[in-house]
């Protein structure tokens, strides 16, 4: 298992110090209905107004621009269903580093096409075919790239945590902090900063249904995988925690729960109609835990 000191703020703090300027500080919502349905005060922080539509581009721009000159010249490559493809695309073009993007045949086809927009370069494979794990690793073997995973990197991470922090010097010390949960990137990067910053604050992170590995392994104390779930939320169809994130969850984050993609759909509405905000599903796992009544208390949701 890695070293949970791998991430501390201390480097979420050098993450915060490398976006700044380039990052979005993304708005803090709040909502008299939600407050009023759920009887606590609810801060919503809104990362889908990040830089191409999620809190990916964080840890993405972080981890290139922590790469040696070298890395940069010989490019870098990633695999991803859409958000972490979009944000090293950007990434790249901002820091003029060369990308490579593996993505399944069935990932939205408006990420394809912004990922290609970016300046990547998109390669598909078929999931039924082969892992996107496999295929990487014979790529940066064959090109001779740098591979920035999508959320089991310490820059990642960090770059990740910017988002709790940002929230925290917003609104002050929570009682709750929901975070959606893929591969465990962002929670583990947000729960880190609540331990500096609200130390009283539990976090506790959501998942899909019917990807509920890390909130197995949470349970079990012990790695569980998923194969390829069939969730709506796409950005959270990842096989595990990670060997840096699993470490981190155990270590950082109170407790895991999970959500249906029924219960998703009903949240997507309810934002669209109440919060005149668009979310994707992914997007939606916190907020959805909260308005379900799965978790009770006065809370912050990352949207």
């Amino acid at each position: 298992m890695s070293n949970t000191s791998e991430v501390t703020h201390t480097r979420i703090e050098a993450a915060a110090s490398s976006l700044k300027g380039t990052a979005n500080q993304t708005p803090v919502l709040t909502s008299k209905t939600v407050d009023q349905l759920t009887g606590n005060q609810v801060f919503f922080k809104c990362e889908n107004f990040q830089r191409t539509g999620s809190f990916k581009f964080r840890g993405a721009y972080n981890a290139l621009s922590q790469l040696s000159v070298e890395q940069q010249r010989q490019g870098v490559l990633t695999y991803s269903s859409g958000n972490h493809a979009q944000a090293i695309a950007l990434s790249g073009k901002l820091l003029n580093i060369s990308t490579t993007i593996v993505m399944p045949q069935d990932a939205p086809v408006v990420k394809q096409s912004a990922t290609r927009g970016y300046g990547a370069e998109v390669i598909l494979y078929d999931r039924d075919e082969t892992t996107r794990e496999r295929l990487c690793e014979q790529m940066v073997n064959d090109r001779q790239l740098t591979f920035i995973p999508p959320f089991d990197h310490p820059d990642v991470v960090a770059g990740q945590g910017t988002a709790a922090k940002e929230l925290f010097e917003t609104v002050g010390e929570l009682d709750l902090l929901l975070v959606c949960c893929g591969g465990g990137g962002l929670l583990s990067g947000c729960a880190i900063a609540a331990h500096t910053l609200s130390p009283n604050c539990r976090v506790i992170g959501v998942e899909p249904a019917l990807g509920d590995d890390a909130v197995r392994s949470f349970h079990s104390k012990t790695l569980q995988t998923v194969h390829n779930p069939a969730t709506i939320a796409d950005g959270a169809r990842t096989p595990s925690l990670g060997k840096i994130t699993f470490p981190l969850v155990m270590h950082y984050v109170h407790d895991m729960v999970f959500v249906s993609d029924e219960a998703l759909l009903r949240t997507m509405f309810f934002l669209w109609e109440r919060l005149k905000i668009v979310v994707e599903p992914t997007g939606a796992l916190a907020a959805t835990a909260l308005l379900e009544g799965i978790v009770k208390a006065t809370i912050l949701a990352l949207a």
